[in-house]
């Protein structure tokens, strides 16, 4: 399959650029396994899942992981925290002038100083000369790392709106943004309806706004993210499945660490590194619905969710998202689909 198989024509205006003041005031575009499409909004969300249904968030936390500062020399850089390593250490994406040389020193906001341990690939690895650990460090001189197409500096109010209101573990630079749209009183409200939660963990690293660059889709080459799949949700997703229930994912994110931890056809807990890259021809073994928000033409994103619900009927939906007016990507509106048959 080609890349362009996936393009779709989206105005610029339809971007959004802040969030709602309220979570659940988000349109949802609830696509049928038919592939029919109805029009709703996300508080309507209960209405359309069934007691024994089970819900499967991603409770990783976003850090501050964008950091400015300077070379020795004056120039300006840009730091972004692809993965913090240890206490002292982390991976970083490096915007500068000219790249630093290996052993030199970078002067950040605060006072703190990094040394340029050495270079991998397209990363850095950076070392904090700071008594501190690198988590307080990011609390107390980072900045929330907004997707590249936010074109605006970070705000107060992104520390809490881009985050979701069960995050946990800390070690995303981008959020799970599926479940932006979700608050208490919406979790409860699924609660009662019968429908039950679990969590897993997938950090969600900088990789996932990579574009496709090569026309043979099947040619791209995945980034790396770090998972946590519990034996407790494997056990619940298997009695959610005997009894009749629906497994939903909320996000891709969830999708590509449940798809993950059941790459032997059975699930189970895992730990570790993923690079699974979902295309139209996958077989999906344990998820049967997704929430998920709506992702850029051309994107690995897209392509997983046209393998989920078909490549026809989801782009035709965009089509129609286009031209309700739907808000697109991180602090956009969503969608709820369920697994074509």
């Amino acid at each position: 399959m080609q890349r362009t198989d996936f393009y779709f024509d989206l105005p610029e205006q339809l971007i959004a650029q802040y969030p709602l003041d309220s979570r659940t005031d988000s349109r949802l575009l609830y696509m049928k396994s038919n592939g029919q499409v109805e029009d709703r909004y996300f508080r309507d969300l209960p209405n359309l899942l069934l007691p024994g249904d089970l819900l499967v968030f991603n409770d990783t936390r976003v850090i501050p992981a964008r950091l400015f500062g300077h070379k020795a020399s004056g120039g300006k850089i840009e730091i972004l925290i692809e993965r913090v390593l240890d206490n002292q250490k982390v991976l970083a994406q490096l915007r500068a002038s000219k790249a630093p040389k290996e052993g030199s020193y970078l002067y950040l906001e605060g006072n703190v100083k990094v040394i340029v341990l050495q270079r991998i690939d397209n990363f850095f690895e950076l070392q904090f000369d700071d008594s501190r650990l690198v988590y307080d460090i990011l609390q107390a001189i980072g900045h929330i790392p907004l997707p590249p197409y936010i074109k605006r500096a970070d705000m107060a109010k992104d520390s809490a709106r881009y985050q979701t209101v069960y995050a946990k573990h800390p070690g995303a630079i981008a959020a799970p943004t599926a479940g932006l749209h979700f608050d208490k009183t919406l979790l409860e409200q699924i609660e009662q309806k019968g429908v039950k939660k679990a969590f897993l963990t997938l950090h969600v690293g900088a990789g996932t706004f990579a574009p496709v660059r090569v026309n043979d889709i099947q040619q791209h080459t995945m980034h790396a993210e770090h998972l946590h799949v519990s034996a407790s949700l494997c056990e619940q997703i298997k009695t959610t499945r005997s009894g009749g229930g629906r497994v939903i994912a909320v996000g891709t994110t969830s999708v590509r660490a449940l798809e993950t931890a059941s790459v032997t056809g059975i699930i189970q807990p895992y730990d570790g590194e993923t690079r699974l890259f979902i295309t139209p021809g996958y077989r999906f073994r344990s998820v049967d619905g997704l929430v998920t928000n709506f992702h850029l033409p051309e994107s690995t994103l897209l392509m997983l969710v046209c393998a989920f619900a078909g490549q026809e009927p989801v782009l035709a939906a965009y089509q129609h998202a286009v031209a309700q007016q739907y808000r697109f990507f991180s602090y956009g509106d969503a969608m709820f689909l369920i697994g074509k048959k």
